[in-house]
């Protein structure tokens, strides 16, 4: 059998619900660990608890311990694939920060779950276990960090959460799952085409996020800034447009030489500089805005706060941006 280190976060998983109250809390002991005995028909299980939080308290400085922790065991233990245990909220989010910054051919993936481990019809164990088995497969190297939930594979790049609630919450918009998990088997039909790798070792920038709206006003921009930010993501309109009140700022922002980062703010389609008017993608690309094709906001800060953090800071935004 395969050596799979098994990483604990927190997160619903290895949440309970309290009798009293309703409320879903952090159980005192992680449920999970005392399923070891299951897990290890699967696999010869390493298992750390790396901490305990909610998703919504994991920041990236959490992210690049994982990363780090996961590099320390690769050089100093045999393993041959890593299972992370996560909260859904920003499961997405970690996943896309290893996927960038680990260099490994090693199976990486991360599960959680929508209902916490004494709720009826709770999905930890079986996404775990679904876990396990997908980082023991063969065919799950060398296609960058996974995830896996309700018996489907996806890639991090492309996976979100989009539903508040249903076990069948993460998909891939546009893209769908690139596998399978059907019983005792492990099935990928497809893999990915391409996948960029920024080593880090440190987080200190900062990158704001915005979701552009009609009538947006250029001040939340200009406060950043002088919040000093070192960089911004704007989920744009349709195919990557802003109203013209946002245009001057932008200007401004790009002379001092610190990036935009342009995405869609639509569930499906991709940012492209198309159209010509004042606030139109074509003039914004003119002006030294970058397109991030395919990502969502989140996923897009994170990938220009990693290549800020590169050595070569314009090489890796450039490797990550401009694919097309």
């Amino acid at each position: 059998m395969k050596s799979i280190l098994l990483i604990h976060t927190g997160g619903t998983i290895s949440m309970q619900v309290q009798a009293n109250t309703g409320a879903v809390v952090p159980a005192e002991n992680n449920p999970l660990i005392m399923e070891g005995e299951k897990l290890k028909q699967l696999a010869n299980i390493i298992e750390i608890e790396a901490f305990n939080l909610p998703s919504p308290h994991i920041t990236p400085k959490e992210m690049l311990v994982l990363k780090k922790l996961i590099e320390q065991y690769i050089e100093e233990h045999s393993i041959e694939g890593v299972v992370i245990t996560h909260g859904t909220d920003t499961l997405e989010e970690t996943a896309y920060f290893l996927d960038l910054t680990l260099d490994t051919s090693i199976p990486i993936v991360l599960t959680g779950a929508m209902r916490s481990s004494n709720e009826i019809g709770s999905d930890g164990l079986y996404n775990l276990m679904s876990a396990v088995k997908v980082a023991c497969s063969d065919d799950a190297k060398d296609k960058g960090v996974l995830v896996v939930l309700n018996d489907e594979i996806h890639t991090a790049e492309n996976v979100t959460k989009t539903h508040a609630s249903n076990v069948s919450t993460f998909q891939s918009p546009q893209y769908g799952p690139i596998g399978f998990i059907s019983k005792a088997i492990v099935h990928f039909h497809h893999s990915p085409n391409h996948r960029n790798v920024l080593p880090i070792q440190h987080i200190s920038k900062r990158v704001a996020l915005f979701k552009v709206y009609a009538g947006m006003d250029p001040d939340l921009l200009a406060a950043s800034i002088q919040l000093g930010y070192e960089g911004i993501v704007l989920e744009g309109l349709g195919q990557g447009n802003v109203p013209p009140s946002l245009t001057p700022i932008i200007h401004d922002i790009l002379k001092k030489d610190i990036p935009i980062v342009l995405v869609s703010r639509c569930f499906n389609g991709i940012a492209q500089d198309v159209y010509g008017y004042v606030g139109g993608g074509k003039r914004l690309k003119e002006e030294g805005v970058l397109f991030a094709h395919g990502l969502n906001g989140q996923k897009a800060r994170l990938a220009l706060l990693i290549a800020l953090h590169h050595t070569d800071p314009k090489s890796a935004m450039n490797s990550i941006f401009s694919i097309i």
